[in-house]
């Protein structure tokens, strides 16, 4: 399962990359605002540091204009995917960008009938948002699984991008399953190396090493 980051600092997402942790990064609207950086500057740079896909959100309400910010985005680096909220005018401009080899994001996703219609777009990416889904009562896991049902029934080619994903149960619940990416903040990455055992470990193998009075040299 690929590692995207769900962020627009640099600063976190040159962290991640140097560690090897990132495959891939989602911005959106309100990450470029707590950001508080200029959007085109932002998404150039998060390009030029990962290699892999880089989804840049159009605004958007309508085809004409959704096409006019793209062409926009998808100049910015060869990585960059554009994202489209899951509407008929985003998946029209799914569509007609895939068509032309552009990859797209299809965010916004909260039924399986919904990531259906994506895949038959030609969406590159689904974003199911899992953890939106929690949030009002409703099993955003079984919505992964329900998507990835459908895909491998039909052989799309759309990979499932699990998004709102909270915290590392979530990681490991949609690994399970078999999403192909999952998007999450820094700060969840992170957590993944968290146990309590291995932190005894450690401090209990250091405290050994240093009673031999020894140092390898």
């Amino acid at each position: 399962m690929k590692f995207f980051a769900d962020t627009a600092d640099i600063d976190d997402i040159r962290k991640l990359a140097a560690a090897n942790l990132v495959d891939g990064v989602t911005t959106n609207p309100s990450l470029i605002k707590k950001a508080g950086r200029n959007f085109i500057e932002t998404v150039t740079e998060i390009a030029s540091v990962v290699k892999g896909p880089v989804s840049a959100e159009v605004v958007a309400a309508d085809h004409e204009e959704m096409m006019r910010e793209a062409e926009i985005l998808r100049k910015i680096a060869d990585n960059v995917a554009i994202k489209v909220p899951l509407t008929p005018a985003g998946l029209a401009t799914c569509k007609k960008l895939s068509g032309e080899g552009t990859m797209v994001n299809v965010t916004l996703c909260f039924s399986a009938n919904q990531a259906l219609l994506a895949a038959k777009a030609g969406a590159a990416f689904i974003s199911p948002f899992l953890g939106r889904l929690d949030d009002i009562g409703q099993d955003g896991i079984q919505l992964i699984s329900d998507i990835r049902l459908i895909y491998d029934n039909y052989d799309f080619a759309t990979e499932i991008l699990a998004a709102s994903v909270r915290h590392p149960v979530h990681v490991l619940e949609v690994a399970k399953i078999g999403a192909d990416v999952m998007t999450a903040p820094p700060s969840v990455i992170w957590a993944l190396f968290n146990h309590p055992l291995t932190d005894k470990g450690v401090e209990s193998f250091l405290k050994d090493w240093q009673a031999t009075g020894q140092t390898i040299a």
